[in-house]
C-alpha cells in the first residue's frame, strides 16, 4: 500500500478541551464535568439527592461541555448525569467513570489517593523482555466459581519472577458486563472490573509486580466499545441511522465484526477521550506499557489492506497517541495487534509510520505453529521455518513480539498447541516434544517472546473465560516449569555467556529440509559468550553426531538439551555434549562440530566468555 495512504494527515488538530473530564475530586470537593452537546440541560444525580435533577444542575460551558463544582461531593460518591435532551430525559454514567458499582451501575468518585510507597520501577530494554499474557479471571482463581481478581495475580508473582517473566500482559480488565468475560467488551472504558477488585486492587498489582521486577503492559480495546451495558450509545439522545450517537460513527464506518460500535475518530471530544484513556493507564496507574487490540480495525473497516475502506482518522489517533506517549514517556511501550504484516506500524511517524514500539508478528506464530503441529514430519517445511525466524521490521529484531500461544491462538476454534497436535491426549510424548520445540524458537528467535498462561505447566484443552488454570499442572510438570525457567535465563543472558540472544543479528546458515534439521545463529557484538547456535530438529529423528558448521575455533559447550530427562521423566536423556570446533568449511562457516540430536529437540551452544 503506498505510504501517502497509509499514513494520511489528520483531519484537523483537535481544539484543546476544558480541563479535566469526568469526576475529578479535590481538597474541597469534586468538580463534575461531561460532553453532552445535544442537551438542553445536564443535572447530577444519585442517593445524595434522591435523584431530584433539580438540585445539583450543570452549567453550559461551551462546545457542548457541561460542569459544576460541588463542595458537598467527595471521593465514595455514586452518582450519574440526567440529561433533558430532544429525545426525552436520560439518566447516563459518567464516560470518564473512574469506578463504578458494576456494569450497570452507578459511577463512583474515585479516591486519587494511593500509596505507592518506594515504587521506582525501571522497565527493562526491550531486547530484555519475556511476556506473560495473562487473563485476570482464569490465571489464578481460588474459588472455580468465582473470577479471580487483581490480588490472586498477586499471589502467583514470585512463581512468574522465578520462571524468568519480567513483563506481565493483562487482558482487558477494564468494566465490562457480568463477572466473566475476556474483556473485549468494554462498558466502561475508563472503570477497573468491579469483580477483579477494581481500581485500587489493580494499583496494588502494578505496585507489587514493579517490587518483583515486572512491568505491567495493559490491553486497551479502542476499535469497539460494548456492545453490552454501554451508556456511552447514544448518549445524550442524539444519533444518525440508528447509530451510536456522539461517541460512534452513525454511518458504514460503524460496522465492526462486533457490532455497529466503531468509535468516530473523527470527532475532537472522541479523539481527546481515547488520547485521554491511554496517559490515564501510563500516568495515573503507572503501568508500564499498553497493547491496542486490534489496530487493523481502526485503521480500516474491514481490517483489511483494502485503501477504499482506509480509516485516516483512526491512523491519525493511534500515530497522535503513540507520539504523545514517546514525548511524554519514551520508555514505556506501546504493542500493536494488526497481525497483517505491515511495516508502517511499528515505523516512527516521521518516517510516516505509525510510531507502535512493536507489534504481534503472524509472520512467525502461524508457520512455526504449522511446523509444530503438522501431522508428519513431511510436512514441516524448513524454508517456511526459516522466514518466520528471519523476519524484522524496520530493521529492529524487536519490533515484533513471538510467540506459539495467545488467547486467540488457544480459542475461537484452535486449542492449545499441545492439544492440536495429539487431541485428548494432550500430556504425551509428541506433544510435549513439540511444544517445547515451538517454545524454545520463541525463546531464541529475534523478538520479544511471549508466553500465555499455563503454557510452561502444559494447560491442555483451549482457552474460557470460566475454566480457571489448574495450577496442580504446575507441579506435575514441573520439569516444564524448569525448561521454561532455563529457556528465559538463556534468553536473558543470566549465565553471561549467551549474550547473543538479546542482539539484532540473526543468521539462518544450515536447513536440511530433507532431515527436517535448522540451525541458526544470534549475536549482539559477536565473540565468545555472545555469539550463540541454535540447532532445532523438527522430525521423529535421533542423530548421534550430526555436523553443522561453526563461526569460531575453540570449545562449544550445550547451554540447553530439551531432551534432558530432568524435563520430563519420558524425554529421552539424549546425551549431547560440547565439541571442539574442527577447522574446515561447513555451512559457508569457517569451522564445523558434531552434536547428538534428539527427535523433536533444540540445542542451545555457546562458548565461554574470554
Amino acid at each position: 500500500m503506498p505510504e501517502t495512504d497509509l499514513s494520511p494527515a489528520p483531519t484537523s488538530t483537535p481544539t484543546p478541551l476544558q480541563p479535566g473530564m469526568g469526576a475529578i475530586p479535590h481538597e474541597h470537593g469534586t468538580t463534575f464535568r461531561v460532553w453532552a452537546p445535544s442537551a438542553d440541560a445536564v443535572a447530577l444525580v444519585g442517593p445524595f439527592n434522591d435523584w431530584n435533577h433539580e438540585s445539583h444542575p450543570l452549567t453550559h460551558e461551551a462546545d457542548g461541555y457541561w460542569a459544576a463544582d460541588f463542595a458537598d461531593l467527595g471521593p465514595g460518591t455514586e452518582y450519574k448525569f440526567w440529561l433533558d435532551t430532544p429525545t426525552g430525559q436520560l439518566q447516563r454514567n459518567d464516560p470518564y467513570a473512574r469506578q463504578v458499582t458494576h456494569s450497570a451501575g452507578n459511577s463512583v468518585v474515585l479516591d486519587p489517593n494511593f500509596d505507592w510507597e518506594d515504587d521506582n520501577f525501571q522497565m527493562p530494554a526491550w531486547n530484555e523482555l519475556i511476556v506473560y499474557e495473562l487473563h485476570v479471571g482464569t490465571f489464578n482463581a481460588p474459588d472455580p466459581e468465582k473470577p479471580g481478581t487483581f490480588y490472586d495475580v498477586i499471589d502467583k508473582l514470585d512463581y512468574l519472577r522465578d520462571m524468568g517473566i519480567n513483563a506481565i500482559e493483562v487482558m482487558p480488565a477494564t468494566e465490562f458486563p457480568g463477572g466473566r468475560s475476556w474483556g473485549y467488551n468494554p462498558a466502561h472504558p475508563f472503570a477497573l472490573e468491579t469483580d477483579y477488585g477494581g481500581p485500587q486492587a489493580f494499583k496494588e498489582l502494578v505496585k507489587q509486580a514493579h517490587r518483583h521486577g515486572i512491568a505491567i503492559i495493559l490491553d486497551v480495546v479502542y476499535n469497539h466499545f460494548g456492545p453490552g451495558d454501554l451508556d456511552l450509545w447514544q448518549f445524550d439522545g442524539w444519533s444518525e441511522n440508528n447509530g451510536g450517537g456522539i461517541y460512534f460513527y452513525n454511518d458504514w464506518r460503524a460496522v465492526t465484526p462486533w457490532g455497529h460500535n466503531r468509535p468516530d475518530y473523527g470527532r475532537d471530544a472522541v479523539r481527546y477521550y481515547i488520547r485521554d484513556n491511554a496517559l490515564m493507564w501510563l500516568e495515573d496507574y503507572r503501568v508500564d506499557g499498553l497493547r491496542a487490540d486490534s489496530i487493523s480495525h481502526i485503521r480500516n473497516v474491514d481490517g483489511s489492506e483494502d485503501p477504499t475502506r482506509d480509516l485516516p482518522d483512526g491512523w491519525s489517533l493511534m500515530r497522535w497517541i503513540n507520539e504523545e506517549i514517546r514525548q511524554r514517556m519514551p520508555w514505556k511501550i506501546t504493542i500493536a495487534e494488526d497481525l497483517l504484516g505491515n511495516d508502517y506500524i511499528t515505523r516512527m511517524p516521521e518516517d510516516g509510520g505509525q510510531g507502535f514500539s512493536t507489534q504481534w508478528d503472524s509472520a512467525f506464530v502461524y508457520p512455526i505453529r504449522h511446523a509444530i503441529t503438522a501431522y508428519s514430519d513431511e510436512e514441516r517445511d524448513m524454508h517456511a521455518v526459516a522466514a518466520a525466524i528471519t523476519k524484522v521490521y524496520n530493521g529492529d529484531a524487536f519490533q515484533r513480539v513471538i510467540y506459539t500461544e495467545s488467547h486467540d491462538e488457544v480459542a475461537n476454534g484452535k486449542s492449545r498447541v499441545t492439544e492440536e497436535i495429539m487431541p485428548g491426549n494432550a500430556h504425551t510424548w509428541f506433544p510435549k516434544k513439540r511444544a517445547t520445540l515451538g517454545a524454545a524458537l520463541v525463546f531464541t528467535a529475534p523478538g520479544i517472546p511471549m508466553v500465555f498462561q499455563g503454557q510452561a505447566m502444559l494447560a491442555d484443552g483451549f482457552f474460557s473465560d470460566d475454566q480457571p488454570l489448574n495450577w496442580e499442572h504446575a507441579e506435575v510438570h514441573s520439569g516444564l516449569v524448569q525448561l521454561y525457567r532455563d529457556m528465559a535465563a538463556l534468553r536473558r543472558n543470566f549465565h553471561g555467556n549467551t549474550r547473543g540472544l538479546m542482539g539484532q543479528y540473526v543468521d539462518v546458515f544450515h536447513l536440511n529440509n530433507e532431515n527436517k534439521v535448522i540451525a541458526f545463529a544470534r549475536r549482539d557484538q559477536g565473540g565468545p559468550g555472545d555469539t550463540t547456535i541454535v540447532i532445532a530438529n523438527f522430525a521423529n529423528q535421533c542423530h548421534e553426531n550430526y555436523t553443522i558448521g561453526l563461526p569460531r575455533s575453540g570449545n562449544w559447550h550445550v547451554r540447553f538439551n530439551s531432551d534432558w530427562q530432568g524435563y520430563d521423566e519420558e524425554f529421552g536423556n539424549f546425551e549431547s555434549v560440547g565439541t571442539q570446533a574442527e577447522e574446515g568449511v561447513y555451512d559457508d562457516q569457517p569451522y564445523h562440530g558434531t552434536f547428538g540430536l534428539a527427535p523433536y529437540a533444540v540445542l542451545i551452544i555457546s562458548q565461554d566468555p574470554q
